[in-house]
C-alpha cells in the first residue's frame, strides 16, 4: 500500500517552538496537575521517562524508588509531588513500604510499575547455567537478576490491582536461584510467587508497532488480580492492545513512523566544526565534532550503508569493486567482523574511507561490529537508541544524510519524550549533562508506546475513566519542534 504524504512543518516554526521550550523560567515552571484518580508505585524508575506514560493515563505515583542519585534528582525535578526513595531496594524496601502505605492513606494501590536492571540478563546464559547444574557445578547467578523478586515482595505487601514489569526480551530466558536453593526461570518464579492472587502474561513488544519512530523491543509482563484481566490471562489471551502500526500499512494498521517522518525538517548540522555542529537557538540540537579521519569515513558513507563497505574516494580512481566487509559467527555464536577486508583500494592503493587504526606505521581495518559507523535508513524507524547514541561508532547512529550523529534534540523526538512536559534539570535546578540525558534515554523505553499499553490495560480492568483519558490525551499535545508533523503521522492524518 502506498505511503500517504504527510504535511510539512516549516523550519522557522520548528526553531521558534524549540526556543520557547528552552525559555521556560528556571524557578516556577508550569507542571501537569496531579490527577489523583489512580494510584501508583514506580520501582527502578530511572529518570522518570516511563512514568510520563503513567501520568498521562491519570496515575498518581505516590512513591518511586531509584538506585542512582543523579537519576533520582531528574525525577524529583519532574515529579515534585512524588516521594522518591534513593538507594538499593534491598535495603530501602522497608522504608518504601511504610511510606507507600502512609501516602496511600487507606486507598487501594492501582498500579505497581517495575523496570528492574537488565544488565545481568542473557539469552545465552540459560543453557550454560542448566548444563552446569546437570554436571553438578554450582551456578553463579548475577545478583541483579534477583531484584525483580524484590519488586514481587513489595507487590505482595501493597496488593496493587495491576503489576507491570518492563524489561529486555532476555528476561524470558533468565534463571534465578530460589529461596529454597532450587533454580528456575525468573518469570516462572514471579508467577508462582504471585499465584493464586494474580494471573499474568508476558509478551515481547515491538514499540514501532505502537506509533513510536524507533525499533525497540521489550518484554512487557502484566499481572492482574481483578477481572476481566485475570480471567483473560488464565485463558492465555493477550493483555496488550492491538498494534496500531506495521512495516507495511494494512486495513488494520498504519505504516511505521520513520526517521524521515520525524527528522526531515530539523535544521541541518555538520560535524566539521563547533559552529556548524550546534544550532544557535534550537535546544539540544548539537552534535560532537568529528576529527578529520572520522569525517572522511562518515562523509563517504551512502544512506543506509556502513563505512566499512565504503569504496574508493580518490577522484582519479573511484574504483567500486573493493571487497566489502563481512562477518561470521565465531565458536561462541558472536558476530565477528572479517580481518581480511582491505583498507586500501585494490586498484590505486589509496586509503579507503573505512574505519582504520594505525599500528607500527601501518593502517589496518578497525576491529568491531559491522553495524558501527553505519547510517540510519530514513525510510524506517530508528534502531534502538542507546546511551552511546552520540558516538559515530555506535550501532547505526549516523544521520541518514548529514555527516554527523544524531543530536539530543533528534533523539528526544525519536524517543517520543518530546510529546510530554519534561525538564532536563535536577531538583536543585542545575542543568543535566548531555551524558546523563543519553544514559536516561538509553535506559528507558519510549513513553508514547508505553502510554498506549497502560491506557489499554487500565481500561480493560475498568480503572480508566473518561476524565483521566482526556487528561492523558492532553498531556501528549505539548507543542514542540517537529511535534505537529509527528503527531499527525502517529494519527495517520493526511
Amino acid at each position: 500500500m502506498k505511503r500517504t504524504t504527510r504535511p510539512r512543518l516549516k523550519e522557522s516554526l520548528a526553531i521558534k517552538m524549540g526556543a520557547q521550550a528552552a525559555k521556560r523560567p528556571s524557578g516556577k515552571r508550569t507542571r501537569p496537575a496531579m490527577y489523583g484518580a489512580l494510584t501508583g508505585v514506580s520501582l527502578f524508575t530511572g529518570g522518570g521517562i516511563g512514568d510520563l506514560a503513567l501520568r498521562a493515563c491519570g496515575v498518581e505515583v505516590v512513591v518511586a524508588s531509584e538506585l542512582l542519585s543523579d537519576r533520582a534528582e531528574v525525577y524529583r525535578a519532574n515529579y515534585p509531588e512524588t516521594h522518591m526513595i534513593v538507594g538499593d531496594i534491598r535495603t530501602t524496601k522497608r522504608d518504601l513500604l511504610k511510606l507507600a502505605q502512609k501516602r496511600l492513606d487507606g486507598r487501594t494501590l492501582d498500579v505497581l510499575f517495575a523496570t528492574p536492571p537488565c544488565q545481568g540478563m542473557s539469552r545465552n546464559g540459560r543453557g550454560k547455567l542448566l548444563n552446569g547444574i546437570r554436571s553438578g557445578i554450582k551456578p553463579k547467578f548475577d545478583e541483579r537478576n534477583g531484584l525483580a523478586l524484590e519488586a514481587v515482595e513489595i507487590a505482595l505487601k501493597l496488593d496493587p490491582k495491576l503489576i507491570v514489569f518492563e524489561n529486555v526480551p532476555e528476561m524470558e530466558f533468565t534463571l534465578v536461584e530460589r529461596s529454597d536453593g532450587s533454580v528456575g526461570g525468573l518469570l516462572e518464579t514471579i508467577a508462582e510467587r504471585l499465584a493464586p492472587r494474580y494471573s499474568g502474561r508476558w509478551e515481547v513488544v515491538e514499540f514501532a508497532d505502537y506509533g513510536v519512530p524507533q525499533r525497540r523491543q521489550r518484554l512487557i509482563t502484566i499481572f492482574s488480580r481483578v477481572e476481566p484481566s485475570k480471567q483473560l490471562a488464565q485463558r492465555g489471551a493477550s493483555l496488550l492492545p492491538p498494534r496500531t502500526h506495521s512495516s507495511s500499512a494494512t486495513i488494520f494498521t498504519k505504516p511505521w513512523i520513520t526517521v524521515d517522518d520525524v527528522l526531515s525538517e530539523i535544521p541541518s548540522l555538520d560535524a566539521t566544526s563547533k559552529k556548524s555542529a550546534e544550532h544557535p537557538s534550537l535546544p539540544f540540537h548539537r552534535v560532537p565534532v568529528l576529527d578529520q579521519d572520522k569525517y572522511f569515513w562518515v562523509s563517504n558513507t551512502p544512506p543506509g550503508k556502513g563505512a566499512f563497505d565504503n569504496q574508493c574516494a580518490n577522484p582519479k580512481c573511484r574504483f567500486d569493486g573493493n571487497p566489502t566487509h563481512s562477518s561470521k559467527h565465531d565458536l561462541h555464536g558472536i558476530n565477528r567482523a572479517s580481518k581480511e577486508t582491505p583498507v586500501r583500494c585494490l586498484r590505486c592503493g589509496e586509503l579507503l574511507p573505512r574505519p582504520w587504526v594505525v599500528e607500527g606505521g601501518t593502517h589496518r581495518l578497525m576491529s568491531g561490529f559491522t553495524s558501527a559507523y553505519k547510517r540510519m535508513r530514513g525510510d524506517l524507524p530508528a534502531s534502538a537508541l542507546t546511551r552511546n547514541l552520540s558516538y559515530a561508532c555506535s550501532d547505526q547512529k549516523l544521520h541518514p544524510r548529514e555527516h554527523r550523529v544524531l543530536s539530543l534534540h533528534e533523539a528526544l523526538l525519536l524517543h517520543t519524550v518530546s510529546d510530554y512536559h519534561f525538564d532536563w534539570r535536577r531538583a536543585d535546578q542545575k542543568q543535566v549533562s548531555d551524558k546523563t540525558i543519553r544514559e536516561i534515554i538509553g535506559e528507558s523505553i519510549p513513553p508514547r508506546g508505553l502510554q498506549r499499553i497502560f491506557a489499554y490495560v487500565l481500561e480493560l480492568q475498568g480503572l480508566a475513566h473518561s476524565e483521566s483519558r482526556a487528561r492523558g490525551a492532553r498531556s501528549t499535545s505539548v507543542k514542540r519542534s517537529g511535534g505537529s508533523r509527528m503527531r499527525k503521522a502517529a494519527a495517520g492524518t493526511n
